[in-house]
């Protein structure tokens, strides 16, 4: 999941001002509707539909086999196999996965998705999604765990992100110093979280975990997309700064 990072950001800036988005509503739909499909889902651990202890847990499972990747039967042929590589994106498996996953895309996404435009913004991100996770069951067809989350897409919008705004500046909470707010740009942090995923990604064993694969792939897909399509960096005029507010959390 993307809230698994060493780095987190909370805001991106260009020279100092603030870069405000003023309407980013596929960004805030998509954020909205996986809020509310987590809550009513059995994760959230809300909806008493699905019970408690381990008649819960039992539908977790099975709510995360119907609706997540499974690598071993994406291959078979099934059509509603084929359809879970866009379904996952919408389920998560925790409070923690979904809370890291919303408020990277709340960070990054409304730039893009502004620099692209909404039907665009759309289908790039279903789009990079689908493939991502559909690279890591390629690279895992044997497994018979669930993948379910946004991180594909959203490492999509992050990779496109580095392209478009190489120089928005990144406020950012380091563990190893303390958690102290330090700003750095975009092409410092994101190549460093690609670095972090790629060693990931070679020490990742079997069983439940997290996909760096899967992150790695959608993050070279908009990449490769942003260039592809854009062709070179967004120069962004910085809006004046707001009056100091306290960060903000999806």
């Amino acid at each position: 999941m993307i809230g698994n990072w060493s780095v987190a950001h909370f805001r991106a800036r260009f020279g100092g001002a603030a870069l405000l988005s003023s309407s980013a509503p596929v960004t805030y739909g998509l954020i909205t509707l996986c809020c509310l499909l987590f809550l009513l889902g059995p994760a959230a651990g809300f909806n008493p539909v699905y019970g408690s202890g381990e008649g819960l847990v039992a539908a977790q499972r099975a709510y995360f086999h119907r609706w997540g990747v499974v690598p071993a039967e994406l291959f078979e042929g099934a059509p509603r196999a084929a359809l879970t590589p866009a379904t996952a994106l919408f389920v998560h498996g925790s409070w923690v996965h979904l809370l890291g996953n919303m408020l990277f895309l709340y960070v990054f996404g409304a730039m893009t998705e502004e620099r692209m435009g909404r039907v665009q913004f759309t289908l790039f991100y279903l789009g990079c999604g689908y493939l991502a996770l559909l690279g890591y069951a390629a690279a895992n067809d044997d497994s018979t765990q669930s993948l379910v989350g946004a991180s594909g897409a959203i490492s999509a919008v992050l990779g496109a992100f580095l392209f478009l705004f190489p120089g928005a500046r990144v406020t950012s909470l380091l563990p190893f110093l303390l958690f102290l707010p330090l700003r750095f740009p975009a092409w410092v942090v994101l190549p460093f979280w690609v670095a972090l995923q790629w060693v990931a990604a070679g020490r990742a064993g079997q069983g439940p975990g997290v996909a760096y694969l899967a992150h790695l792939v959608g993050f070279g897909l908009g990449f490769g997309y942003a260039w592809a399509r854009f062709g070179r960096p967004t120069r962004v005029k910085a809006a004046p700064a707001p009056a100091p507010e306290g960060e903000n959390q999806p």
